[in-house]
Parts: C-alpha cells; structure tokens; sequence
C-alpha cells in the first residue's frame, strides 16, 4: 500500500468572491506544488479549512484535485468530518475517484474516550477497501481529541490499511513512540514544520506542511539534504524555513497563505471562509514587504 512521504502538502481551498469553490486556481495551485518539486497532495485538511466546506463542496476539492494530479504525486484526501456518516461518505468518495488513500482526523469537539477513538477508525477502516491506505490524523489542539500510542496500536493491530498517522502536536517522545507501533512498520509524518528534519532523523516519514506552499523551493531544498543524510545542510536548511515559517504563521496562517498565493499570481482571491478572518490590508503589506525581503536573503542561523 502507498504511504506519504516528504513535504506533504495540505492544499489551501481556494475561493471565488461569490463563496464558491475556483477549481481553475486549486489547479493552478497543483501545479505549483508540484512543480516545486515537492513529493504529495492533500486536499481538505484542516489548512484547507475543512470543517468550514459542505460535503459536496469537499467532493469537489477531492474530484479536482485527483483528476488534475493525475498520478504525478500521490493525492491522499482528508476525509474526517462532522459526524461518523459524513466521514465514511468521503472515505468511500475518495476510493471511486482513484484517490491514493485518505487521511481521517479525530472526531472533534466532543471529548471521546480511547475506546471510542479505536471504534470510530475501525468503521471507517472498515468501510473502504482493505488495500486502501488509511492514515490517523491527531490535531488536540483544535480536535480536542488525542490519539496515544496505545490506541494507535489498538487500531493498527485491528486495520491493516491503517498504515501511519500524521500527527500536529510537537511532542517528540511521542512521535518517536508510534514509530514502535505494528513492529516499527507505522508511517509517522509531523505536522509541526519545524520538526521535519529531526522527524526524519529517528526513522519518521516527513511532514505535513502548508508553509511549504508559499516556499516550496526551500522544503524542495531540505528534503534533498535529509534524503542525502546530510544533516549538516539539512540543518541549515531547517533553520532557514523555521525563520520563514514564523513569518506566516505570526497572525493567521491559512489567511497568510491564500495572501502570499495570490500575490505570485496561483490563485485569484485571498479569500477565506467566514468566520474565519481574512488578514486586514496592513497586515498584508507587512506580510508581504517582509516575506519579500526574507525568502531569497540567505538565512542560515
């Protein structure tokens, strides 16, 4: 079964002025995460504010995404949702539009117990195709919900398409615990960008990064280095991105995104889905006029 590796990267959604979905730019947007030379797709998490978009506006983002790809990098969807239903609908769309796999949040909002974490992977597990890869998605500072090794275990040992987690807590102890889970087989990507380097270090996969988008040629840059294992480069390199990636992440990064893409010419608003806030048009002068002064000054701590 595939797996995700390198800079994975959570596509932003793009939006027409009228609220709906500009699958012309989410296109071009491909395009520019590919030809920046980094490694898969993944349409509808949380940076593509998922939980903010219909399910049929969600199929749509996937169905583009997917049939514009066109195999030249591996497209896993984000299929976790409102509900249980919702979540399989799309895990089960996601299989007949020719998808690489799906990745599954936890439930949010409400406070599950470990129990009705592994219920809840198992049926969705279960409903998509056994050679169909699955990967645990753990966010608790926004879900809520957290998933521990044990239950990752739990799941692994019941799911054989389960094959890793991407996980967005910068805790390293754990994400070195389930690299242990299924034999030291699970996939383990990390969603904190600044710890893409060290992850990959002890045997993780890589990282789930929405930064990535903005500045892809510098994550093109330290995935060659890990994959060369030179980390004195990689080290560098990693500083380097750290420096740029609070620059975006300071205020509102998904606002900050759409802004910095639209200024390049990828998309055509920078608009985001209310409520979520748009940055104000200070911030994005400053955003800009410093991210144009940063991104080619050679930054290396």
């Amino acid at each position: 079964m595939k797996k995700l590796y390198g800079t994975v990267v959570p596509l932003i959604t793009p939006l027409l002025d009228d609220d709906s979905i500009d699958t012309e730019s989410l296109c071009r947007l491909c395009d520019h995460v590919i030809d920046g030379g980094l490694q898969c797709l993944y349409p509808c998490g949380t940076t593509g504010e998922m939980m903010y978009l219909s399910v049929a506006e969600r199929k749509l983002v996937a169905e583009t995404v997917v049939r514009y790809a066109a195999g030249r990098v591996p497209v896993f969807v984000q299929t976790g949702a409102w509900n249980l239903a919702d979540t399989i609908e799309l895990s089960r769309h996601a299989v007949e539009i020719g998808a690489d796999g799906i990745g599954v949040v936890t439930p949010v909002f409400y406070k599950l117990s470990d129990q009705g974490l592994i219920d809840f992977y198992k049926a969705v597990a279960s409903s998509v195709p056994a050679d169909f890869p699955v990967y645990l998605y753990a966010i608790p500072q926004n879900a809520v919900n957290d998933i521990t090794p044990a239950v990752a275990e739990a799941v692994a040992a019941e799911c054989p398409n389960v094959v890793g987690i991407k996980y967005s807590w910068p805790d390293f102890t754990r994400l070195q615990q389930f690299m242990l889970v299924r034999n030291q087989t699970f996939s383990v990507l990390v969603g904190p960008d600044h710890l893409f380097e060290a992850v990959c270090a002890v045997g993780g996969e890589g990282v789930v990064s929405g930064n990535a988008m903005c500045v892809p040629e510098h994550y093109a840059a330290l995935w060659q280095a890990i994959q060369a294992k030179d980390f004195d480069l990689a080290t560098k390199l990693q500083r380097r991105t750290n420096v740029l990636n609070a620059l975006m992440c300071e205020i509102n990064n998904i606002a900050a995104y759409k802004v910095i893409l639209k200024d390049e010419g990828v998309i055509r608003t920078s608009k985001v889905r209310r409520p979520m806030e748009n940055l104000t048009a200070e911030q994005e002068k400053q955003l800009l006029e410093q991210l144009h002064d940063l991104r080619y000054r050679e930054i290396i701590l």
